[in-house]
């Protein structure tokens, strides 16, 4: 699974947003702290859930079921509003 191209990603400071573009069915702007930025960047290119969460593993001090449970929140709300691959 990947970001679609209908959706562009933006980081700035401690703020990351996924905005669509016109070709997108989603209308509004996704907002979210540094760790969803990271997730998001990690899926410009396809991956898994499971890759995701070795990665931030890697970065983070947290029980493996934390950040799972956090990968599969971000992954369900962005292919709620259709920007998964």
């Amino acid at each position: 699974m990947k970001i679609k191209e209908d959706f562009i990603y933006h980081e700035s400071d401690e703020e990351s947003m996924l905005i669509p573009t016109g070709d997108a069915d989603f209308s509004g702007i996704v907002k979210g702290n540094k760790t969803l930025g990271i997730i998001m960047d990690l899926m410009k290119e396809d991956t898994t859930e499971d890759e995701i969460v070795a990665r931030m593993k890697e970065r983070f001090d947290a029980p493996e079921d934390v950040i799972r449970a956090d990968v599969r929140t971000v992954i369900a709300n962005l292919s709620k509003i259709g920007a998964l691959d």
